[in-house]
C-alpha cells in the first residue's frame, strides 16, 4: 500500500483551482460530560486546556495539528441545531511512532481498550480506546517492513 501525504510546503488546490488558506484546524465533538472527556485527554493523551466556559472546552497538543473541542450535548448555542447530538460513530486517530509502548502505558493507566492491538495486512498497527463519554480514540503506527507487520 502506498500512502501519500502533503507536506506543509505543498498547496493542495481544490477542483476549482483556487487554494484556501487555512490558519488553524479544530475537531469539535458533542459529549454529555465535557469535563470528563477533557480530563481524560489531558491525563492519557497529553492535551492541555487552552480555553473553557460553561459547556465548552478547547484543548491543544503540540503535535496534534488541530484543537480538540468538547461541547456539551444540547448546548443552546450549537448550530446547526439538528446536529446537536452526541459524537457517535467517529474515530479520533493519532499516528504515533511507538504503538506497543503506548498500548502498554494506557492499559497500565486503566484506559478502556475497546479494540486490542492488531496489525492489518496493509501495515496499519492500531488499537482503540474510549473516553468516559464513549468517544473512540485510535492510535496507529504504520509498519513499513514485512518483519514489523508480523
Amino acid at each position: 500500500m502506498t500512502r501519500t501525504t502533503a507536506s506543509a510546503a505543498e498547496t493542495i488546490r481544490p477542483t476549482g483551482g483556487r487554494s484556501m488558506h487555512i490558519t488553524e484546524s479544530a475537531l469539535s465533538l458533542n459529549v454529555r460530560d465535557v469535563e470528563a472527556s477533557a480530563a481524560w485527554v489531558k491525563r492519557h493523551l497529553g492535551f492541555s486546556e487552552t480555553m473553557s466556559a460553561d459547556g465548552f472546552c478547547s484543548l491543544a497538543h503540540p503535535e496534534a495539528g488541530f484543537a480538540l473541542i468538547f461541547l456539551r450535548t444540547g448546548l443552546g448555542t450549537f448550530r446547526p441545531a439538528a446536529q446537536a447530538h452526541d459524537a457517535g460513530g467517529l474515530l479520533v486517530v493519532f499516528v504515533v511512532p511507538d504503538i506497543d509502548a503506548q498500548y502498554e502505558r494506557l492499559r497500565a493507566e486503566g484506559v478502556e481498550i475497546v479494540t486490542p492491538i492488531e496489525t492489518e495486512p496493509w501495515g496499519e498497527r492500531y488499537f482503540q480506546m474510549a473516553d468516559p463519554n464513549g468517544v473512540v480514540y485510535q492510535l496507529v503506527q504504520w509498519m513499513t517492513s514485512e518483519e514489523e507487520q508480523q
